[in-house]
């Protein structure tokens, strides 16, 4: 009886386990440099984003994913607003089989994280005086597979 229970515990130690542990901004900013003289243009501006994730380890089997986006709205080269902002989050990952981390932290995590990061930017663009900015969906599988390939094309080529 007591070798099925060391059993059913060791065994349970081995499922594999993905939890939360902690969403946070990790970096923020905003800045309206042309304030108040920017509230009476009458030009919409152009709005670019920037966005990109990274994940590293910080324990044995506990991970850190960030993603950063940085909103730019401008009328012709006047900055109207600038925004930047650093989600991210500790994750506990255990008992998966390496292959399987990398997806996890290159997609699952970034996608966990992605709405809280757009409720950020809203809010804070929104709080500046300006309307809301709403980021679009992002597909973070496409965006892992096109830097595995990346790294592929870099790893395989030779410099002459």
């Amino acid at each position: 009886m007591a070798e099925e229970q060391q059993a059913a515990a060791q065994e349970q130690n081995q499922q594999p386990v993905f939890t939360i542990e902690k969403v946070y901004i990790k970096d923020v900013s905003l800045e309206v440099p042309n304030a108040p003289h920017v509230f009476l243009q009458r030009e919409a501006p152009q709005v670019g984003i920037e966005l990109a994730n990274s994940a590293r380890a910080i324990g044995d089997g506990v991970y850190e994913t960030e993603i950063k986006v940085t909103v730019t709205s401008k009328v012709e080269e006047n900055i109207v607003f600038l925004v930047e902002v650093a989600q991210a989050a500790i994750f506990q990952i255990r008992n998966l089989p390496q292959e399987n981390l990398e997806p996890i932290l290159g997609v699952t995590c970034p996608n966990i994280l992605f709405p809280y990061v757009r409720e950020t930017v809203s809010d804070l663009v929104t709080r500046a005086g300006f309307p809301p900015v709403f980021l679009n969906p992002i597909n973070f599988e496409a965006l892992f597979m096109q830097q595995k390939q990346q790294q592929a094309e870099q790893g395989g080529s030779t410099t002459h």
